[in-house]
């Protein structure tokens, strides 16, 4: 099997991944890349996810990247303009000629002795094999094969049709149909008002209420920068505002949750009318921002709710029957179809194997460093967006943090870098501070993290510019190996003092 060898091979290509690529070419424009997408076209999230309506829950000025300008109307968009616009992204810097498809990357191992990863990947059965000295992981949090589904009673019993959201049938015709969608989560929120268009009624099916906040699909001030100002400075404009009330609504919401909590019921109760039964459906038992808010454009969900269009169930299921559901109050929906908007198997890397020297790497057992790498594995960097914000927002500081260390490295002719964490005490905190289902259900599968700096993840975006951005990178906790001295331009004398 040949071989065949790149300075960096980056894993993915969604938007983290063509984002990395952009930043490789702009910030270390000698080194070659190849991209490694597991799928048969680019995108991501973007390109797996076709059920009806399915959209951001992120404005795209801030979901977009900070390079390529947003120049759509609705700032809460579609799913086909996103993945159109990554591809317009990849095209327009020509990263799309980087990208090999169909290949699973499945085994990376390091080899301190060479300073060199071995990526091996399968692609449509056959073998391949890739050498490189920094390996970028940017694959995403989840299973894309395979969503997450809980065990019901009586599944086989049901003589209607069982959809998940991330296996949605080609030619799913819901036209007339009872349609329950079981799940609270930001799928089932875009589902149900979606669905309405056709279907005669659709029910949300919960267990817990989860927190809901209505923006406007458009952006006026946005819009209007757009049309009367130079295009990139309307563009940074409107992203610093986003990302600054994003920052402060968090805080606040952290800080004052009573005061946050009555702010985000009272603007739905302004929806739906004092009548509505508010307590039972749309009062979660936790504060706001212990699990992600919902973002419902342009009312649209209250809308089909108050039309009499959609309703919300709040109960637990019993078991499935021949004609729907049987719920624990002993209540049943009746349907033709039950969607599982159940949500995700959260997977690190991709599912790929990791090993460094002989030894396999659990990352559930591993500690994040700087949110970007992992504990003792060298030469590697991994993206993970904010729960709190916008994914592309963390993924371009990491991104732009792997082209910083690739170079400090040149600089100073050093092999490679490691994350060391040292032996003292130290607590112990979950990677994600997050109350969700498919966080906790992942836990043992992500790393950990410690309550100081840099082990710490502080889901903080100015924080992060600085971290990330503008920190040192010799930092006394990455350890430095040098490459052997007829391999290195640098004299000793400008090399920096490197920790053991």
């Amino acid at each position: 099997m040949s071989t065949e060898h790149f300075d960096v091979v980056v894993v993915g290509a969604g938007i983290s991944g063509i984002g990395a690529g952009y930043y490789l070419q702009r910030d270390c424009p000698n080194k070659s890349y190849v991209i490694l997408e597991n799928r048969a076209d680019m995108g991501g999230t973007w390109d797996l996810f076709r059920y009806p309506g399915v959209r951001s829950d992120s404005d795209m000025f801030t979901l977009g990247y900070s390079f390529k300008p947003w120049t759509e109307e609705k700032a809460i968009a579609d799913g086909p303009s996103i993945w159109k616009y990554v591809h317009e992204t990849a095209a327009e810097y020509g990263i799309d000629t980087h990208i090999r498809f169909k290949h699973r990357v499945t085994r990376a191992s390091w080899s301190s002795e060479d300073a060199l990863w071995t990526v091996e990947a399968e692609s449509e059965g056959a073998a391949k094999r890739f050498t490189c000295n920094f390996f970028h992981v940017c694959a995403g949090y989840y299973n894309y094969e395979e969503g997450y589904l809980p065990t019901w009673e009586g599944t086989d019993s049901f003589k209607g049709q069982i959809v998940h959201p991330q296996h949605w049938p080609e030619n799913l015709d819901y036209s007339g149909k009872r349609v329950v969608v079981i799940g609270s989560g930001a799928t089932a929120v875009t589902l149900v008002p979606s669905m309405t268009d056709k279907a005669a009624h659709v029910t949300m099916l919960q267990r817990t209420p989860t927190y809901m906040v209505s923006l406007p699909a458009e952006d006026k001030l946005a819009n209007w920068g757009r049309k009367n100002l130079p295009r990139h400075f309307a563009y940074d404009l409107t992203r610093l505002r986003k990302i600054i009330f994003q920052q402060i609504f968090f805080r606040l919401a952290r800080n004052r949750p009573e005061k946050t909590r009555e702010r985000l019921l009272g603007l739905i109760r302004e929806q739906l009318g004092p009548d509505y039964d508010m307590e039972t459906h749309f009062t979660p038992p936790y504060n706001p921002w212990e699990q992600r808010l919902c973002l419902v454009p342009d009312n649209d969900m209250f809308i089909a709710i108050k039309e009499g269009k959609a309703s919300v169930e709040t109960d637990h299921i019993e078991r499935f029957t021949e004609k729907g559901l049987k719920l624990k109050s002993g209540k049943e929906l009746e349907a033709d179809i039950i969607i599982t908007a159940t949500g995700l198997n959260l997977r690190m890397l991709g599912g790929a194997e990791i090993v460094v020297d002989g030894k396999k790497i659990d990352p559930g057992q591993s500690y994040t460093y700087k949110g970007a790498m992992f504990s003792d594995v060298p030469n590697m960097a991994f993206v993970f967006g904010y729960t709190n914000a916008s994914w592309t927002l963390r993924a371009d500081l990491i991104n732009e943090y792997a082209c910083r260390l690739i170079n400090y490295m040149d600089m100073y002719g050093l092999a490679s870098a490691t994350p060391r964490l040292d032996a003292g005490p130290h607590e112990d905190k979950p990677f994600a501070d997050f109350s969700s289902g498919y966080f906790q259900r992942a836990n043992h599968l992500l790393p950990k993290q410690t309550t100081k700096a840099p082990w710490k993840q502080n889901q903080s975006y100015g924080h992060d510019i600085m971290d990330l951005r503008y920190g040192r990178i010799e930092d006394g906790v990455l350890e430095f190996k040098k490459k052997p001295a007829a391999r290195s331009s640098v004299t000793e004398a400008a090399k920096p003092e490197l920790v053991a």
